[in-house]
């Protein structure tokens, strides 16, 4: 009985302290996803063992311990000044989620980190993220974060912290695939301008929200219509703004990458696994390589990118030539399947293509039938 009483507790602590909930933490993780480069793309799959960051992006809720509990938030007095609150959140120890931003970023970064511990820093990272942008995340001790200001929303008892953190996003009624599609909206001005700014700006941000917010709340207010539509769109770009700087971050950080890149197998089991964790091991992770080598690596799974100079659709194929014009291509794409949705989109673009180099008529040839395996550069 003592057990289940404990069970109890830790769950309900658990809950009280989830940020943006799971349908927000995988928005962001969502649209972080759409703007990450081709390279980026398949470094993250790979290190994530095929998982999406969608469905990592919870994880670490779901692995706190009394010392990664405490990255997820941090703590301030109110009414700060930007100086003032540079200088307070640097005197702090590294145990918040600022010192874990950039610890988990150090550990991505560096080259001798492994990829078992490229893994936990990427969902660390995919996760802290957005909680960094998470309002009621960068707020008051004394109160949790807004976890003990009880308020009445939707006719029922909640508290300001859960209200930010689910509540609003529940009341909207969007699907996940509605909201990673609404919430992301910026344009390439201000994903540039959003993308040059510091973890440290991210939490002034959220600590300017947090502050009106206090202001903006009384202990068991019932929480009204004019108070979701006058916030849902400032949740709107706090998860938008997470998404496309948490891409920026992974960009930056991921840029180098070479080799070892692309987990072709899981990518191609992908359609037919449908939600499972696919298990992707060193030896079926394939190189990302330039398309003027493609030729050296016949029989080998890789990962290729190239300009799409022409595309023909021969009825039960579609026929792709990368590099140059047919018959001077370096490599022939062939699409079938589902892979041939494609067609209409890539002509001179640039795409990135995962799977088995074969020879065909002394050519180079990849035959893709699942659209998985084919990044379009945006």
């Amino acid at each position: 009985m003592r057990k289940q009483v404990l069970s109890v507790a830790l769950i309900a602590i658990s809950a009280a302290l989830v940020s943006w909930g799971y349908k927000g933490h995988r928005a962001v993780a969502t649209i972080a996803q759409k703007h990450l480069t081709a390279n980026t793309a398949y470094a993250v799959s790979a290190y994530l063992k095929g998982e999406s960051m969608a469905d990592v992006s919870t994880w670490a809720d779901e692995h706190r311990n009394p010392t990664t509990g405490k990255w997820h938030f941090l703590n301030l007095p109110l009414g700060l000044n930007h100086q003032q609150f540079v200088d307070f959140v640097n005197q702090q120890s590294n145990d918040n989620v600022y010192g874990a931003i950039l610890k988990e970023e150090a550990i991505i970064k560096d080259k001798a980190s492994t990829p078992d511990q490229i893994n936990s820093a990427l969902k660390y990272l995919i996760h802290l993220v957005g909680d960094a942008h998470q309002p009621m995340h960068i707020s008051r001790a004394e109160d949790k974060g807004g976890n003990t200001i009880q308020v009445r929303f939707d006719n029922a008892g909640t508290n300001l912290h859960s209200l930010w953190d689910s509540k609003l996003i529940d009341h909207e009624g969007l699907s996940e695939e509605q909201i990673a599609k609404q919430y992301d909206w910026a344009n390439e001005a201000q994903i540039k301008k959003w993308q040059d700014s510091s973890p440290m700006e991210w939490l002034w941000e959220s600590y300017q929200i947090s502050s009106e917010l206090y202001a903006d709340v009384k202990p068991g207010q019932q929480i009204d219509e004019a108070y979701y539509k006058k916030y849902i769109q400032t949740i709107h770009l706090r998860i938008d703004q997470a998404g496309i700087r948490l891409a920026g971050e992974l960009n930056r950080l991921l840029k180098d990458v070479k080799g070892g890149v692309a987990p072709v197998s899981s990518l191609k089991n992908a359609a037919s696994s449908g939600n499972k964790k696919i298990d992707v091991t060193q030896d079926s992770v394939a190189p990302l390589i330039e398309l003027k080598d493609v030729k050296d690596f016949l029989q080998k799974d890789v990962a290729v990118s190239g300009k799409v100079y022409s595309v023909k659709d021969i009825g039960s194929m579609v026929l792709v030539n990368f590099g140059a014009a047919y018959p001077n291509q370096l490599l022939t794409v062939v699409l079938k399947g589902d892979a041939k949705q494609l067609a209409s989109q890539i002509t001179d673009k640039t795409i990135t293509v995962m799977g088995k180099v074969i020879d065909f008529k002394g050519k180079p040839e990849i035959v893709v039938t699942d659209k998985k395996s084919i990044s379009i550069e945006k």
